[in-house]
């Protein structure tokens, strides 16, 4: 009697997104559990926020060389002098890389930014999108703009062999007018485009706090707990390639009593 075929896993891209908290707090201490909280979960690109430079170091440099990845950085916002920014760590070679300022208005300047970088991955290019969001409840307005320029910038990138996959901290719940001009649930500013967020796509109506009280750097802050950071991708292409297959929170617990951020991470793992 002949055997019944065996299954062939699918193979998949892992992705994070991660606001690491600048250098607020025992930032020293938290490098350490970030550094060990990405070696652990090992993912294939990881998109980070608030990540510090001071001129001579650069954290996101340090994490990409103590995992031996590539990585790409835009400077934001320049805190005390010390830089504030956006990062994309790859296990695969950087192609090609783009930063865009964000709308800002007066009064209101947080010198958000986008960083695009072109991951030369197994199957092709992946081009990913990393950006951070401005954060106050009442910036709505401020940040749909934001998405404006976001979706324009994807829309006007290099086709790749996956679908866009855009990451970060949009500090804006899922309800928002914000999020929902990205998923197609609000008329979006750019024709043409509409992006799925992970998270929901596989466990819709779920908390998925990635800013919660149970960290307790969140819970010295005033805002609300909520969902405000997402892996959004793009429409999967011919074969399925970049089907969401399943999402999940990392960064989630202290380690030797050192949470590592003020929010959790988001991994999502997609199809190749």
């Amino acid at each position: 009697m002949p055997h019944p075929a065996r299954e062939t896993p699918t193979p998949t891209l892992s992705v994070m997104t991660w606001n690491l908290w600048w250098r607020f707090g025992p930032w020293r201490e938290r490098a350490a559990a970030i550094a060990a909280t990405l070696a652990r979960e090992a993912p294939d690109i990881i998109c980070l926020q608030e990540v510090w430079d001071d001129g001579r170091r650069n954290f996101a440099a340090e994490l990409a060389d103590g995992l031996g990845y590539a990585h790409a950085y835009a400077p934001g916002a320049r805190p005390n002098g010390i830089h504030m920014g956006n990062a994309i760590l790859s296990r695969w070679p950087i192609k090609t890389r783009e930063a865009i300022a964000l709308h800002d208005e007066p009064g209101a300047e947080e010198m958000r930014v986008a960083l695009r970088a072109d991951v030369a991955g197994p199957t092709g290019t992946i081009p990913v999108f990393c950006t951070h969001l401005n954060y106050l409840p009442y910036h709505s307005a401020i940040r749909q703009k934001q998405v404006a320029d976001l979706l324009a910038f994807i829309k006007r990138s290099p086709r790749g062999a996956l679908p866009a996959i855009l990451a970060g901290d949009f500090n804006a719940d899922p309800m928002s007018d914000e999020i929902r001009m990205i998923t197609g649930r609000a008329a979006a500013p750019v024709s043409g485009i509409a992006l799925f967020d992970s998270w929901d796509h596989c466990h819709p109506g779920a908390p998925g706090l990635t800013w919660s009280r149970e960290n307790p750097f969140a819970a010295e802050n005033p805002e609300p707990q909520g969902r405000i950071d997402y892996i959004f991708v793009a429409r999967p292409r011919a074969g399925n390639a970049g089907t969401i297959m399943n999402s999940r929170i990392a960064g989630n617990a202290a380690l030797k009593g050192i949470w590592p951020s003020d929010h959790f991470a988001l991994v999502s793992d997609l199809a190749l």
